[in-house]
């Protein structure tokens, strides 16, 4: 944990930036808060009272959402009437006064006329406009339910009689669904990047941009890109559920004498060899090398045979304590991690020894180590301050603010 700050005189790459952001959840407020931490001036505009993310779980014990401090840091909080005439102009003023920088709405309130890109654009014609939707059509979604339209539920966790192998069935059996809301995470970030470049584009040539960034695009552009989706176009098959197994190479997770689990991967041959080196089963490796004519010098046949070469290093795991496996490991060229919870990186001190994290007094939580954006700028990463009061800054930066 160090200070985090950039060097003298350096500035912020977004000084001058700024951003109005009517959101709430998760894609459109960490679009703001990226921007935010790159040195952008990003005004959350909530309805009174607060948007339905605003005591969003988890909470501390006053109540205060932990979940929504979190996605809001370094924003200026102005609170409006959204349904009176009144306020809705304050907000198109805000996101249309003059200024170089300014004229930036980001949202995934969509659909609303009011607010939208032809009528802002008639007040100032270089608005740049950016509308997160759930679904490319309009109608809503969110990212659990776009996952599971998607696919990977079906392949992620073990597989079953009706869901696993290439080629099964039409039906899905069982699903596990990924806790971490990857496509709201990953649209954020897409849509952050838009903003930049919509800037940029400006700067060159002075015209706005009306940028709409449909989340089941975010999540279909991604499968595509990884090979998902284009494995079912030539064969009409699905990837299979395979578990713990990392597909298409060897990787897999292992238990220990005292119940510590480790995930291992190989993804070359020298991290392979090592792996039996270090379990001391080379000479069986090889013999099921011999035996079935495999080559596991490649990352397909190592993939194959995952199971029988998983139950060959198991009984090494098995055999050793955490803290044994651990040392061994880290004495060899294995990729590879203890499964930890997460109040188990906080316990062993990875935040306090992490430049990354910087200490934050939050209103309503107290002090706590707090992320930065995770690049670094000249050795330096940038952060922000805490997150507001809803509508601390209403008065400030609005004429109607009487009205929040």
């Amino acid at each position: 944990m160090t200070d985090q700050t950039p060097p003298a005189g350096a500035g912020l790459p977004l000084d001058g930036i700024r951003v109005v952001e009517v959101s709430s959840f998760v894609a459109s407020p960490l679009c703001g808060l990226t921007l935010a931490q790159l040195g952008a001036e990003v005004i959350r505009v909530d309805p009174v009272g607060g948007a339905a993310d605003v005591d969003r779980w988890p909470v501390a014990p006053d109540g205060t959402s932990i979940y929504w401090t979190g996605l809001n840091r370094g924003k200026a909080s102005v609170t409006l009437d959204l349904r009176s005439d009144a306020g809705r102009q304050s907000l198109r003023d805000l996101v249309t006064e003059p200024g170089a920088g300014g004229g930036i709405l980001v949202t995934n309130s969509a659909g609303r006329d009011w607010m939208s890109h032809d009528v802002l654009s008639a007040v100032r014609p270089d608005v740049i406009t950016l509308e997160l939707l759930g679904r490319r059509d309009g109608r809503p979604a969110v990212d659990y339910t776009v996952n599971a339209s998607l696919g990977f539920p079906a392949i992620t966790g073990q597989g079953d009689a009706q869901s696993s192998g290439r080629g099964a069935g039409q039906g899905v059996g069982r699903v596990v669904n990924h806790v971490l809301p990857a496509w709201d995470v990953a649209a954020g970030l897409h849509a952050a990047l838009a903003v930049v470049a919509a800037v940029r584009d400006r700067e060159r040539t002075g015209r706005g941009r009306h940028i709409v960034l449909p989340l089941d695009d975010v999540a279909l552009a991604t499968a595509g890109t990884l090979g998902y989706l284009t494995e079912p176009q030539l064969d009409g098959s699905s990837r299979p559920a395979v578990g713990n197994h990392v597909y298409g190479t060897f990787g897999t997770d292992f238990t220990t004498s005292d119940g510590g689990r480790f995930m291992i991967v190989a993804l070359t041959t020298r991290h392979f060899h090592d792996l039996a080196r270090l379990t001391g089963s080379r000479e069986a490796v090889d013999a099921l090398e011999t035996a079935t004519g495999a080559d596991f010098s490649t990352e397909a046949d190592r993939y194959s045979y995952r199971e029988v070469l998983a139950a060959l290093f198991a009984r090494w795991f098995s055999a050793h304590t955490t803290d044994e496996v651990a040392r061994a490991l880290s004495e060899s060229v294995v990729l590879h991690q203890r499964y930890r919870t997460f109040a188990e990186v906080v316990s062993d001190g990875d935040l306090e020894a992490n430049p990354l994290f910087s200490r934050l007094d939050q209103p309503g939580i107290g002090p706590y180590l707090a992320a930065a954006h995770p690049a670094t700028f000249d050795g330096a990463h940038l952060t922000t301050g805490p997150a507001p009061r809803l509508g601390a800054d209403t008065d400030r930066l609005t004429t109607g603010g009487s009205l929040a």
